[in-house]
Order: structure tokens, then C-alpha cells, then sequence
């Protein structure tokens, strides 16, 4: 079995570097911007033209020839930011992505180097082409044939991350159990044996800091230095609450994994869960601030994520994860069936109004996810085309007057 892993490591540059290495992002970043204003006029000019990356890098040598700053950069950054586009239009025809964006200045700064660089890895040292040696924080071993190597910038600092291949024998897993999870806002996951995760939310956390260097940020001169200072801090606040959130999920995935051979979970659509209930001018939207709050927390769990981890490290470890229907697993009841919404009147407590049957809602989501892939592996079916989406009750969510601009950071 071919495994490909990325390996992230923080780069210590030198001013020199650091300054050529923004300069080969913003040469990238112009590559891609002009090669898509290109496309879009040659469209707007014939509906029937596609995209093509051969005849965008025959212009290429053009552009060297205009901006002559840009043969500073390596050619094959450049070349590797048509190939990035190509891809984003792909994905874009495939259904999977919006419509390619023009990039900004400062945000997702990065290039990348499909070849011609060396690792050190008993040096603490990476090369790469036309920059020469560079320090690297070397925190872990790193494992298979490195493949590329892509030069990102966040928050100041400069990262490294390695894609690497390498073969491994195809094993079975270790454990055999077979186990559902229900997530949800108050509780992130619930085991159909009874194990809880707690949420950790860590945009709620934060979220009286970011409110306070908003507001600070507001009272600023835009783009003086005490203005790009603070949003210096935001930033960097931004990326506290996204490390905090990818670091509990990795656990938690990485527990569950390593415990249930087979994992079922629901088939939940996160972006038409959390969409906007404004409206229009026309038709008013209804509980506008409750959604909002609910949107706001939802994304706060990182559901997507969480089954997305979950899928590559049981593929890995020799495990399965099933995806089944949500539809009716908060109020169907596990003992005599019965499915009625009268059943789930909270948002704790679940208490069948047929039988009687009483117990945590979450737990009895997570036995009824469990039933419905037993279900699902009787009939030979892996995913359930007839998807609904699941709703969790509002009154779960702590509403608060002084909330924040914006989404928690991804």
C-alpha cells in the first residue's frame, strides 16, 4: 500500500532569505493572477475555450520578458502556480471547489519545489534552489521519499511542509470492535460504549480576546504601524484557535482509531448545515441571531475535519469508516423503534414516549448510528444516496451580546 504523508517543519531563515522567499511568493502570486485574468478574457471572447497549461506556459517567457523582476524567481515555482490553477479549475468542474479567486497580497503566501532540493535531516538543514542551505526545526523523524517541497508563510514565520511516498505492507487492524459516534455542539463525540469528548471550543475561548483586539483594531489609522501591529495580533490569535482545535482533533481521531476497527459515522453536508438564515430583501429571514450562534459553533468542532482524519488513519492502520443517513438518529428510539420528534425534547435527554426508554440523546444517537451501519453492511451498501441534513437544537447554544466580527478561523 502507497502511503503519502506531509511533514511540517518551521524554517529559521536568515534576513536575506527571508526576503528572497517573499519575493518568489509574490513573483507566484502574479504568475497565477495574470495566467487567470488570461483565462477569463480568452473565455469572455469564446465561450467554448478551456483551460490549457501548456498554452498558458508558452506565456510565460512573455511575462519574463514584461516584468523582468520575475526571473528572480525559480521557473519551476512558477510553472508549479499555473499547475496549481490547472488544478483549481479542475476541481471546479468536478463540483468540488468554487470558482478560482485572485490572490491577495500577505494571505497563503507560498511556492513550491517539485524537485532540485536536498534534506539533512541529521543537519537540521533543507536546500532548496537559489535560496542555498536553510535552518529547520527538526521535531520528528521523517519517514518514505520526499516527493516536493512546499515554502508557506503564516503569521510571520516560514514553514516547510514535505510530502513523502513510501510502500508498506497492507495489515489488518489490531482491534476488532465496531463502534458509532454521534457529534455534536454541547458534546463533540459520543461513543455508542458510553465514551465522551467534550468540546473543547476553542473559538469560544478566545472569543472575548478577539472581540477586545477588534475593537482596538477599529480605533486604528488603517495601515499605520500600531494598525498593521494589531492585526499582527489577530492574526496570530487566529492561528492559537485553529492549532488548539487541529491538536484535539488529532487526538481524538487518533484514540478512536486506534481502539474500533470499524467506525460509523454520519453523512453529514457541515456547509449546508451552517449557511446564513438572513435572507432577502423579499422574504426576511426567521431566528437570525440563533442561527448565527449556531452556525458560529458548528464550524467551531470542525466536523469535516474530524471525519476526514478518521478516514486516512483507518485506511492506514487497516480499519473502515462507514458513513450512514442522519435522518431520525436523535429521535428514534433504541429499544422498541419508535421514531417520533416528541421523543428528544431537549437538548440532553431522550425519553421515548412509547416505551418509556430514557437515556442521554447523544448516546442514544451514537447506538442508532451503530444499528444503522449494522444495517447498511447487511444490504452491501457503503453510503446512502438519500441525504438530509441533521439539526441540533438552539437552545444548546449560549447566546452573548458582545460577539465578534467574523468566523472561527479554520
Amino acid at each position: 500500500m502507497l502511503i503519502r504523508k506531509a511533514y511540517k517543519f518551521e524554517l529559521m531563515p536568515n534576513d536575506e532569505q527571508s526576503l528572497a522567499m517573499r519575493q518568489y511568493a509574490g513573483c507566484c502570486r502574479v504568475v497565477y493572477n495574470k495566467a487567470l485574468a488570461w483565462q477569463n478574457e480568452q473565455y469572455q471572447a469564446d465561450n467554448t475555450f478551456k483551460f490549457s497549461y501548456s498554452k498558458i506556459a508558452n506565456l510565460l517567457p512573455q511575462w519574463k520578458t514584461e516584468l523582468a523582476w520575475l526571473k528572480d524567481a525559480p521557473s519551476q515555482t512558477l510553472q508549479q502556480a499555473l499547475k496549481n490553477l490547472e488544478s483549481s479549475f479542475r476541481n471546479f468542474f468536478a463540483k468540488r471547489a468554487d470558482f478560482p479567486k485572485f490572490k491577495k497580497k500577505g494571505i497563503s503566501d507560498s511556492f513550491r519545489f517539485p524537485q532540485g532540493f536536498k534534506i539533512e535531516q541529521h543537519n537540521n538543514r533543507i536546500f532548496l534552489p537559489k535560496l542555498g542551505w536553510l535552518r529547520y526545526r527538526n521535531s520528528r523523524e521523517m519517514l518514505g521519499t520526499p516527493k516536493n517541497i512546499t515554502i508557506t508563510q503564516k503569521c510571520g514565520k516560514w514553514y516547510a511542509s514535505i510530502q513523502t511516498e513510501r510502500e508498506v505492507e497492507q495489515t489488518e487492524h489490531t482491534a476488532t470492535s465496531m463502534v458509532g459516534v454521534d457529534v455534536g455542539i454541547t458534546r463533540f463525540a459520543t461513543l455508542s460504549t458510553g465514551q465522551v469528548f467534550e468540546a473543547v471550543n476553542s473559538f469560544k475561548q478566545k472569543q472575548t480576546r478577539l472581540a477586545r483586539y477588534q475593537r482596538a483594531l477599529s480605533r486604528k489609522v488603517k495601515f499605520s504601524s500600531h494598525w498593521k501591529k494589531q492585526k499582527g495580533k489577530i492574526t496570530q490569535l487566529h492561528s492559537t484557535i485553529a492549532n488548539i482545535r487541529q491538536d484535539y482533533l488529532h487526538k481524538t481521531t487518533s484514540t478512536i482509531s486506534q481502539n474500533h476497527a470499524m467506525i460509523v459515522i454520519e453523512d453529514l453536508q457541515v456547509s449546508n448545515m451552517s449557511k446564513r438564515a438572513k435572507g432577502t430583501i423579499q422574504t426576511k429571514g426567521r431566528n437570525v441571531k440563533a442561527k448565527s450562534g449556531l452556525n458560529r459553533s458548528i464550524l467551531d468542532q470542525g466536523w469535516f475535519e474530524f471525519r476526514r482524519q478518521l478516514e486516512y488513519k483507518q485506511a492506514w492502520a487497516g480499519g473502515e469508516v462507514l458513513a450512514v443517513n442522519p435522518r431520525n438518529t436523535s429521535r428514534k428510539c433504541p429499544c422498541c423503534k419508535h421514531v417520533a420528534k416528541e421523543n428528544r425534547l431537549t437538548q440532553a435527554k431522550f425519553e421515548c414516549v412509547e416505551c418509556g426508554y430514557a437515556d442521554n440523546a447523544d448516546l442514544v444517537g451514537a447506538i442508532n448510528i451503530l444499528a444503522a451501519g449494522h444495517a447498511v453492511l447487511a444490504r452491501g451498501v457503503t453510503v446512502q444516496q438519500d441525504r438530509t441534513v441533521k439539526r441540533e437544537p438552539t437552545e444548546g447554544i449560549r447566546k452573548s451580546s458582545r460577539e465578534p466580527v467574523g468566523i472561527p478561523a479554520l
